[in-house]
């Protein structure tokens, strides 16, 4: 495990809450822009460095785990809860988020990299974008369309399970599209699948990123307000059964229950409803 994970600095119960900072004058006057400069720099470093073949696992870690310290060193405060779960599973996984912003798809990297090498599924539009499409490619993603539901569900079972086959963890955003609002009605089964078909346990994760607003223009590059908390939970593994209808269930729970607690716009359901006992744990 690297010497500066997040794991390492982690408390013995597999939390991770970040070190009292004192952002600069330009980052406390004008986070977004101290941030989003010191985002630009560091995606052209390491984008440069995958173009010329020089970026792998470590350089994968060590570029989500930059971009976390850069939004910390702008005053965000960053608390991730359940890291010991990854200590508990011996082989890959299915790692299934919700999907509020931009921050998940950047920094998950350097929470789960140190236990498990770990890729996505992402749209084509991800491995399209300018500097950055070169880091992500390295990472072997799978890359859906989003055209023709079907093609992308055959694409994500037969190369997700190809990668997990080799012991590469995937993770999936079944949202699809990020928003701060969950709606368990729109929190699709395709990690569930993936997780059937590979026999692997999924972890389900809650997020609430909204510390990296969503742009009117362009969707990547939102306010940064860095009053608002960042917080990661990872759950207990899930194994799926029979048809999985359990298993999604238990997740959506999971992920409902937290951001209940966290104070963020859930779309009730009676499945939904988060109990005693999952407030309680968050």
């Amino acid at each position: 495990m690297a010497p500066n994970s997040l794991a390492s600095l982690a408390q013995s119960d597999g939390t991770y809450v970040s070190p009292p900072t004192s952002p600069s004058m330009i980052a406390r006057l004008f986070p977004s822009v101290y941030f989003y400069s010191l985002f630009v720099y560091n995606v052209v470093k390491y984008g440069m460095m995958a173009k010329a073949g020089k970026y792998g696992d470590l350089e994968w870690y060590e570029s989500s785990l930059t971009i976390l310290r850069v939004l910390e060193k702008a005053g965000a405060n960053i608390q991730i809860t359940g890291l010991n779960v990854f200590k508990e599973i011996t082989g890959p996984c299915v790692i299934v988020a919700n999907h509020m912003s931009t921050l998940e798809t950047i920094i998950l990297p350097g929470i789960v990299q140190p236990f498990k090498d770990v890729t996505f599924v992402v749209k084509r539009a991800i491995v399209e974008y300018p500097v950055f499409k070169h880091m992500m490619l390295t990472r072997d993603p799978i890359v859906v369309d989003r055209v023709n539901p079907r093609e992308d569900l055959m694409r994500v079972l037969n190369e997700g399970a190809a990668q997990l086959s080799r012991g590469r963890s995937i993770v999936v955003f079944p949202q699809t599209t990020r928003t701060v609002t969950f709606d368990p009605a729109h929190f699709n089964t395709i990690g569930i699948k993936l997780a059937r078909e590979a026999a692997v346990p999924i972890v389900p994760v809650a997020v609430r990123t909204d510390a990296w607003g969503i742009g009117k223009f362009i969707k990547e590059f939102g306010k940064v307000n860095v009053s608002l908390p960042v917080r990661f939970a990872f759950g207990q593994p899930v194994m799926v059964e029979g048809r999985g209808t359990a298993a999604h269930k238990a997740v959506i729970r999971y992920i409902s229950s937290h951001l209940h607690t966290w104070g963020c716009h859930v779309v009730s359901t009676p499945s939904t409803e988060p109990t005693a006992a999952a407030t309680a744990s968050s």
